[in-house]
């Protein structure tokens, strides 16, 4: 074969083999782009959820074991299993640190493909985790921590919040309180982001139905003693004394102040966020008259009852609004993994904006473009021990709050998504 046979021998070939790979590109393209867009069904032959929130500090009563219970009510009340495969929950105590919280939901990610995390009470680390859930596409829905800024300047694509926020609590509480002339403030205030973030709510809101703020101090999370505090806070002369703390932190203090002799002296004090737990453990007797905003009570009617008494056969304890809150949006994600037809996080994430709340949490609730679930809140009175006429027989309500007047739009939020 001469030189020039040769080379165009090899041209021929080269050729050949051109044509060859881009036919078989070309099949393969379609099969790719379907495989880009996302597959159908569960990828790891499991859908885990953790829980992940404080079990052994100032909020284990807050939320606790209770949470994690109500979770697993809610994937029994499922079925078990979203698209054939089983639903398992996992759970962890993350010490209310927004350190060891993130370690452990890196781990979940990484190494124990957890699919979504819930609960997460304490404002900086579901701060903290929610970013870290951005950066891994994954889901997270906030039940026990209470700042706005989850569905408002921080907000993400992939983070829900679910049972209520400061927000809420600031129109509940605090707006009640300024319309029957408490119209002066001293704030005690947990100091980190949910103190921060509930002070400044209801700050604004005091002071846009004509109050005034007259002082506030800072205390840590788990604070031993609060006399000082509560020295400063009876000494401004304010009308109410708002605690903007919760757990033990608010119960020690409201235990405190009657031994100072506060509300005989003719101040009040709001429990800015103070849930049915902490007035069962501070007893009826030293919480009596507190104004309350919780987003759920056990005896607010048949389907509330239906699911309380569940709860209390199984923990001895009847649920509070972050238990119930759990327990709706562990329900409502697997709903939307079903309805989406698959785990795929993007996929679900549009289908939880896309269905609405059907529960006796939620109650019709829809979910906003930030993130936000918006729902009727409810403020209460604590009875006294007269009023009462049974066990866990603690709240009287005060007024239904529509979910459009207890919540932000998505416009109004700060989320940088909706703007």
């Amino acid at each position: 074969m001469t030189r020039l046979s040769r080379a165009l021998a090899r041209t021929t070939a080269l050729a050949a083999g051109l044509s060859f790979a881009l036919a078989a590109g070309l099949a393969f393209a379609p099969a790719a782009q379907a495989q880009n867009a996302g597959q159908k069904g569960v990828s790891d032959g499991v859908v885990k959820i953790g829980i992940l929130n404080d079990q052994s500090g100032v909020y284990a009563d807050f939320g606790g074991r209770g949470s994690v219970e109500a979770a697993r009510m809610a994937v029994e009340d499922f079925g078990g299993k979203v698209l054939d495969v089983p639903v398992q929950i996992v759970d962890a105590d993350h010490q209310n640190k927004p350190d060891i919280a993130s370690n452990i939901a890196r781990q979940w990610y990484d190494t124990d493909k957890v699919d979504a995390i819930m609960e997460l009470t304490t404002s900086s680390v579901a701060l903290a985790v929610q970013g870290l859930s951005k950066e891994k596409r994954k889901i997270t829905i906030v039940d026990g921590a209470a700042t706005s800024d989850l569905t408002g300047k921080q907000c993400t694509p992939y983070g829900f919040h679910w049972a209520y926020d400061t927000h809420a609590l600031a129109v509940g509480t605090g707006g009640s309180l300024v319309e029957t002339g408490g119209d002066t403030w001293f704030f005690l205030t947990a100091d980190y982001a949910f103190g921060s973030a509930l002070q400044a709510d209801v700050t604004q809101y005091v002071t846009q139905k004509g109050g005034k703020v007259v002082g506030a101090v800072r205390h840590p999370l788990s604070a031993p003693d609060f006399s000082s505090f509560l020295l400063q806070a009876q000494g401004s002369g304010a009308k109410i004394i708002g605690l903007a703390n919760a757990g033990l932190d608010t119960a020690n203090a409201i235990k405190q102040a009657a031994e100072f002799g506060i509300v005989q002296g003719g101040q009040r004090l709001a429990a800015l966020l103070f849930t049915l737990s902490e007035v069962h453990g501070l007893g009826l007797k030293a919480a009596q008259g507190i104004v309350l905003t919780e987003g759920y009570y056990w005896d607010l009617d048949d389907q509330a009852r239906g699911f309380a008494k569940r709860f209390m056969a199984k923990t001895g304890k009847m649920p509070n609004m972050i238990q119930a809150g759990t327990y709706s949006s562990v329900l409502h994600y697997l709903k939307a993994v079903k309805a989406a037809g698959t785990d795929d996080t993007d996929a679900v994430a549009a289908k939880m904006r896309e269905l609405k709340v059907d529960d006796f949490f939620g109650r019709g609730g829809t979910v906003q473009a930030n993130g936000r679930m918006v729902h009727d809140m409810y403020l209460f009175q604590v009875k006294s021990p007269a009023e009462s006429k049974a066990p866990w027989d603690y709240y009287k309500l005060l007024a239904t709050i529509p979910g459009d007047k207890a919540f932000l739009s998505a416009k109004a939020s700060g989320c940088p998504l909706t703007q």
